[in-house]
Formats: structure tokens, sequence, C-alpha cells
């Protein structure tokens, strides 16, 4: 024991000689505190009227000029709204901060950013009060607001409150809402918004080249300007201040060796617990925890690549000669690990047959892995997708069990588990196939739970892959975000494997204004047949009933989608009795839902609910 103690305290002797060092750079007084700080090298300079909320005592900072430092180093602004912004510079002699949004899109902010409770005020000195738009039809002289703000099919134009609008053609436009005083900023295409504040009044300090901050002795909070500290001011007498603590530093030195003594014994039981533990789980067929030398003895260090994405890299790998499985290797440098958390935490409810199953995870040190079921024949994005270049192999008869799979298979993380699971990213991509293309719904990264009884969640930023997220998830002018969400996404997945199978058109297939869900419903809406590749009788029908439903499943608003049961129910049934829905490109057809999906009114009103996870 002995022996270790002292290893131990020779190890962190370095320990020491950084305190040291600290309390001679910075000294003991707790104006030091207050000292100007940076969230990375070459980040904005954070001084009084600002502070590191949770680093720097409430003195060093006025109310509500609060700043954090990001897990990414960068210096965050959150506004009572919880808006959120990167601080890119701060101009304390202006009282002007220059700011950008996080996801690259401040217009998205919009509805939310309201500075009537914040210290701050937009700096832009035009500001207008818009109208704002959504156009299926390019709106040429018009005020085009921005692409981010635009999903597939629609773009977002604003005009001035008040202006004539009449020289626009808006036949193919419906108003979404009307903000007041918008800056000019909010629409730069380099993202960058100005604000500046008045209180405190600290413009002139650093106009006389000095530093600002609260006074002291006072109960009001008043400011005054002081000199510029000095790099050497009090150095003697932080040194003499440290070295007073040598001995109480040696005293915590001894402390911290025997409690990493004792530490260093209580892993090494704890590793052998987490062996048998792992022996365990993996005959409960339960998520196994696995090191990183697992993982690298699991997939033979990484040999064979079946995959790369966004958030990691798949690699193949064994369990033994019968069990393989596919690894994916989690990314370092994207995200604060909710992805993994998400996942792990949401499949471990999980036990269906359209889920793919979550065999074991990696969570050893910064390193995490996902070890799940092998499934040979990769994701329906490779049958359906035309990027591939490749005529569809599987049967009309294959493809309807695929749709019904996936669609129970959501249909149980809907109704099926303690808590409702809200996917949030149904793409051909994330359905895998297995030997028998029997669907499995992977990837949960993005999942959110909420509890049965209630509707709908809330979130504060969007989420999912464009071209399958719901219009609600971009603009709560559609409704409240809620299990239709990943109908809607269902219904893009369908239609794509419909349009797979689709007969090119030569005449029209370099045409960018062809959208697929808009030409199959014109066509079905006209009583026209639908231009498919159809092998045998009764594919058509099958093709026919696909459409249907997906059409109904991408309605834009959430309450005219069908629920996840009733999709179950019209794939399952013969499909001559669907009828058609609205159409899914116009916001006009609220009247016309049809009657055979009862009980679901038309205009509830979904309960916005917290998410759990």
């Amino acid at each position: 024991m002995e022996l270790k103690i002292f290893q131990v305290m020779d190890v962190d002797l370095s320990l020491l000689c950084l305190l040291l060092l600290l309390l001679v750079s910075h000294g003991v007084g707790l104006k030091d505190m207050c000292q100007e700080a940076r969230c990375k090298k070459h980040g904005p300079v954070i001084r009084f009227p600002f502070r590191i909320k949770g680093k720097q005592p409430d003195y060093c900072g006025y109310p509500g000029f609060d700043l954090s430092c990001t897990d990414r180093k960068e210096t965050l602004l959150e506004l009572p709204t919880s808006v959120k912004l990167y601080i890119k510079n701060i101009d304390y002699a202006s009282e002007l901060i220059t700011a950008t949004d996080p996801e690259n899109c401040l217009p998205r902010q919009l509805l939310n950013f309201s500075l009537s409770t914040s210290a701050f005020k937009f700096a832009a000195w035009l500001q207008r009060d818009l109208d704002f738009f959504n156009c299926t039809s390019r709106q040429r002289d018009s005020y085009l607001w921005t692409s981010c703000l635009g999903v597939p099919g629609y773009d977002i134009y604003a005009f001035t409150s008040g202006s004539i609008v009449t020289y626009f053609d808006l036949t193919s436009c419906s108003k979404m809402y009307s903000l007041s005083s918008v800056p000019d900023d909010l629409n730069s295409r380099d993202n960058i918004l100005h604000l500046n504040w008045s209180r405190p009044a600290c413009g002139l300090c650093g106009a006389l080249g000095k530093f600002c901050r609260l006074k002291n002795n006072t109960d009001r909070i008043e400011t005054e300007c002081y000199d510029k500290p000095k790099s050497n001011e009090g150095i003697i007498k932080k040194i003499v201040a440290a070295v007073t603590t040598v001995g109480s530093a040696i005293l915590l030195l001894i402390v911290f060796a025997l409690y990493r003594v004792y530490s260093s014994d209580k892993a090494a039981k704890q590793h052998q617990k987490r062996i048998e533990n792992f022996l365990a789980d993996y005959k409960a067929l339960k998520p196994a925890r696995y090191t990183y030398a697992d993982i690298k003895r699991i997939t033979n260090d990484f040999k064979e690549k079946l995959g790369q994405g966004a958030y990691g890299t798949v690699f193949k790998g064994k369990l033994s000669n019968e069990i393989f499985v596919a690894v994916k290797i989690l990314n370092n440098s994207t995200g604060n690990g909710e992805e993994f958390v998400n996942e792990v935490g949401t499949m471990g409810r999980i036990h269906h047959v359209n889920i793919v199953r979550l065999v074991g995870y990696c969570a050893d040190g910064f390193r995490r892995a996902l070890v799940y079921d092998y499934l040979p024949n990769e994701s329906l994005e490779k049958f359906v997708s035309s990027e591939h270049g490749k005529t569809c192999p599987l049967s009309w008869e294959k493809l309807q069990d695929i749709a019904l799979g996936i669609a129970k298979g959501i249909e149980y993380l809907h109704q099926g588990c303690d808590q409702r699971i809200l996917h949030f990213d149904i793409k051909p991509h994330n359905i895998l196939l297995d030997d028998n293309f029997s669907p499995k719904i992977s990837d949960f990264g993005l999942a959110k739970l909420c509890s049965k009884d209630q509707s709908a969640v809330s979130m504060t930023t969007a989420r999912g892959t464009m071209g399958y997220i719901a219009p609600e998830v971009f603009s709560r002018n559609f409704g409240n975000v809620s299990s239709k969400s990943d109908v809607y996404s269902y219904g893009m997945v369908l239609l794509e494997m419909v349009g797979g199978r689709k007969t090119v058109d030569k005449e029209v297939e370099n045409n960018t204004q062809i959208y697929f869900p808009g030409w199959v419903y014109n066509s079905l809406d006209n009583g026209e047949e639908l231009i498919i590749r159809i092998e045998k009788e009764g594919d058509a029908q099958i093709a026919k009933k696909l459409t249907i439903v997906g059409l109904w499943c991408i309605q834009w608003h959430p309450v005219e989608r069908p629920s996840m049961t009733t999709v179950v129910q019209m794939l399952e049934g013969g499909g001559d009795k669907l009828t058609m829905p609205p159409s899914p490109l116009s916001s006009a057809g609220q009247g016309r839902m049809k009657s055979h999906l009862p009980g679901r009114p038309l205009h509830q009103i979904l309960e916005v609910i917290s998410e759990t996870n």
C-alpha cells in the first residue's frame, strides 16, 4: 500500500507544480477571478459587463450578460426567449456585439426573437414590418427571404407590410404570419446579426482606455471605471501567498494519493464485474457493454468497411463463426454524445421484429460504438434510390410486405412501448433488410420519448433529413410536432418506393419541375393509369394502394394524416375501398377529409409537452 501511495504521489507532483503556477499567475484574490477570458484562442475577449456563467462569480458581470462556452469552444449567448447565438466579436467601446446563428439560418429564429425582456437591441437602423408567404412558384420580382426556411416544393418570400402585392402572382402562395420590426441583418447571406446595449454605460470607460466594473460597498447596481491591471502588479504578494499554501497543498496531495489507490482497487473490481455482467446480458439478449479492445477484436481491427455516414463509420464484425454483427464507430468530433445516449437508451426498450436489434455498445473513454445485428441486404435505399442507377429487383408483393413491415414497426414505436417513441428520421437509408428482405428500422440517434397519453412534443430545432421532414418541424404554422411527423416521413418513403418503379419519360427526364407526389396525385385524380413498370397481374393495384396511402400520409397539416394504426389497416386491406386524399401540394384542402378515417377530429388541439430525454 505504501509503495502505491508514493508512486501516485510521484506521478501527481506535476499537479502540485501546476497548482503553484496558477496561484502565482492568477493570485489568490477574488478580483482575479474576473480577469479577461476567452472560450478559444482567437475567440472574443470576455470581460465586464459579460461573464462566463458557471466559471466566474456573479459580480464579474452585469445581470443579463451571461455567456457560456460550448463543447466546441464557441462563445454562446442565450436570450430570455431561448434564442441561442454564437458571439464572434464584442466592441466594448461602441457597446456592440456581432453574432451568428449556430445552425446558419437566422430567419428560422424569427418567431422566438423578442428582445423586449433582453438587455440588447437590434443595431440595424433599417427595420421593417414584413408579411411572410410560402409559394410553390418562383416570385422573380419579390423579396426572396431565404432558402433555409423552405421545405421541398416551397420557397419563403417576404413583403413589406402594407405594400401593394397586386403586382405579384400569389395564386400559388399562402400567407404564413406577420412580424414587426425585422432588421435587415436577419436575412444577410453571411449569417451576421448586430446587437447593441445601452446599460450598463461602459462605453466611456473604453473610450478613456479603462475597464468597467461594479462598484463595491453599495446596495445599488452601479458601475465605475478603473485602470487596466498591469501584468506584474502585486507579483511578490502572490508568490508569498502561494508559498504559504504549499503545506496545505502537500497534505491535499497525500489525501488525493490515498483516494487514487482506493479508486484503482475499486476500478479493478468493477472491471471484473463488468465482464460477468457482459456474459449474463448477452445470454439474456440485452445490449452488452464492450471495451474498445473488444470492438477491435470483433471487427478484426476494422478490416471490412460497410459504409460511412455523417456520424460514423460501419464495419463488419463477428462474435463467433455463426454470429455476424455491424459495428458503427461514432465520430468523436460531432455532437455532444446526445445521439449515442438516445440510441442506447431508446433501443434498450425495443423488442420488435421490424426494429433492428442493438446487440451492444462501447463507451470506453471518448471512444463510442454501437453493435447491431448484421443484415446482408443493406438498406432499402439501395433498391429504391435512382442514384444507384439499377432497376429495382424487388417484386411489387415484396415491396408491399416491406411497406407493411415498416408501418408495423413505426406503429410499435408509437403505441407498443411504455413510452411513445418518435423516430424523427424515417428514410430508406435507415430501413435495413434481412436475408428475407424483411424491413428493420434503425438509427435512433434523433429519437425522442414522450408519454403515451400526450399527443405532441416540444422542439427547439428542426431534426431529420431534408426531403423527409414534416412541414410542422420547420414551422409551427402547420401544426404541432407529434407522432404524425413520423407519418409524413413514412409517406415520403412509400412514394419513393413507388417512384423508383416509375417508367422514365425521356421528354421530361431532365425537367427539374417534375415532382413525383404532384405527378402521381394528378394522374390518379384524373383517372389516368400510373406509368409504372408492371410485371404481372395485380401489380397495378398494389402500386395504386401504396400511392394513395403515401399521399394520405404526406398531407401538410398533421391532423389530416392518418395514425400508423390506420395506415396498417389500409395496407392490410384490399385497396379497392381507399379514397383519394386532398392534394398534398395545396393548403386549401382542409375541408375535404374523407370519412374512411374515423375518430380523428379535423381541428383537434394537440397539447404540447416536453421531451423526456
